[in-house]
């Protein structure tokens, strides 16, 4: 997942222009008819500006290009539940993540911690491109939409007691510490990407990986690592893929999202479908299947190659959880405002035509006009369709030879994200399809 909060924040975007507008009296319409009864595999989207408060104080701003769904945390085996709206949907990752402060206390405190065989609290750190969040791993019983897991791991970042010092390991990847609203841009994160935990085998060993690290946590605070098994059912230890964790519509996930007009809106509203193949609503059809890197790559699970301008960018993904195309081209003009430095500001709208190509030799077109970032950013709009960076120039590069399709490349798409080892519709994991 990349972010770009830091930079957004320092624009003070106003909301004045996002209200609604007025009614006018007197006209009498029919009774507006019920909406259908969503499929029970299916969860509702909405792209706007963000979670309540994140405007708020000298850092608020206005969230752009973020996919929020609302998930219910249950403690284990009770009624004590709380529903969380505006939870980030994310490709790249994988497992859910709260932060600690929109949790009632009551429900907080009767989460479960998972524990090591010593008996002490275990803490989780979960390295982004651009930060980390580091917490407890606690259990509750998961919903999203008509589908459930019980005594589900999920990481409560920022959580307080002996985990609110994050270990050295965490922190040395640098980068935002990813422990409140505003500095994650989201009430949570729900990765739902390619592998079925968060870890794999790399956590059956002490040690981790570049992605996740798991700690013994005693009362001194949270310094060893620890090994934790790699499991979809209880009893589970690492952070599962929800979806993978589900007993149904397990084998993967569609992000279905209108095309966005040129210049952007104010917000919009998708489906998340869970399962490939498994119900009349989530077949493949005529999508192409993009078959992707398996956890045994080196460099990781889930790449495919970006073809673009004569280069062959094997480690290029797609990724719900990034808010512009990120990608290095430096024929193209960037924005000369310093609040906008590292964006790509070109004179006029400028079309791009990159393929993405799977291991299995299949190609799709990714062509997209990508347009002035300075404009859109400037305006009080949530949805801003064609707007790229140079992550380079932003400080941050997430690999030397990639081109990373935002959401924006949803846009106007049905995105399939299969699970790895899966049969997801007739072709196995990991790969992505549109």
């Amino acid at each position: 997942m990349f972010r770009t909060l830091c930079l957004l924040g320092a624009l003070a975007v106003s909301l004045a222009a996002c209200g609604g507008g007025g009614s006018s009296g007197g006209a009498t319409t029919a009774p507006t008819p019920p909406p259908p009864t969503p499929a029970t595999n299916t969860a509702a989207i909405v792209v706007d500006a963000g979670p309540a408060g994140l405007d708020v104080g000298p850092n608020g701003y206005i969230q752009y290009n973020t996919a929020y769904v609302s998930v219910t945390l249950c403690a284990p085996g009770t009624s004590n539940c709380q529903t969380i709206d505006h939870v980030l949907v994310d490709t790249g990752s994988v497992g859910l993540r709260i932060v600690q402060s929109v949790l009632t206390p009551t429900l907080l405190a009767a989460l479960p911690i998972e524990t090591d065989p010593g008996g002490n609290p275990v803490g989780e750190c979960y390295g982004y491109v651009d930060g980390y969040a580091f917490g407890s791993v606690r259990q509750a019983d998961f919903q999203i939409g008509g589908e459930a897991v019980s005594d589900m791991p999920l990481a409560v970042i920022g959580d307080t007691g002996v985990f609110s010092t994050v270990p050295s390991e965490c922190v040395s990847g640098a980068g935002t510490d990813l422990n409140s609203v505003q500095s994650l841009g989201a009430n949570g994160i729900i990765g739902i990407g390619v592998t079925t935990t968060d870890c794999g085998v790399s956590c059956t060993t002490p040690g981790g990986n570049a992605a996740a690290l798991y700690y013994d946590c005693p009362p001194s605070g949270c310094s060893s690592l620890i090994a934790r098994a790699a499991s979809t059912t209880a009893p589970f230890q690492q952070l599962p893929n929800p979806v993978a964790a589900m007993s149904v519509d397990n084998n993967g996930t569609i992000v279905s999202l209108p095309a966005a007009p040129v210049g952007g809106e104010t917000s919009m509203t998708g489906t998340l479908y869970f399962g490939i193949g498994t119900q009349t609503n989530n077949g493949l059809g005529s999508a192409t299947v993009l078959t992707a890197t398996p956890s045994t790559n080196p460099a990781g699970a889930g790449f495919v190659t970006a073809i673009y301008k004569g280069q062959n960018l094997s480690d290029s993904f797609l990724d719900s959880g990034s808010s512009l195309y990120f990608f290095v081209d430096p024929s193209i003009v960037l924005c000369a405002n310093a609040e906008f430095a590292g964006y790509y500001c070109p004179v006029s709208p400028l079309p791009l035509s990159p393929t993405i190509q799977g291991l299995n030799g299949a190609t799709a077109a990714a062509s997209f006009t990508l347009e002035n970032a300075q404009t859109l950013l400037l305006t009080s709009y949530s949805v801003l369709p064609g707007v790229g960076a140079n992550p380079n120039d932003l400080g941050f590069a997430p690999f030397p030879n990639s081109f990373d399709f935002g959401l924006p490349f949803f846009f106007g798409r049905n995105v399939y994200t299969a699970i790895e080892g899966r049969n997801a519709g007739g072709a196995v994991g990991p790969y992505f399809a549109y």
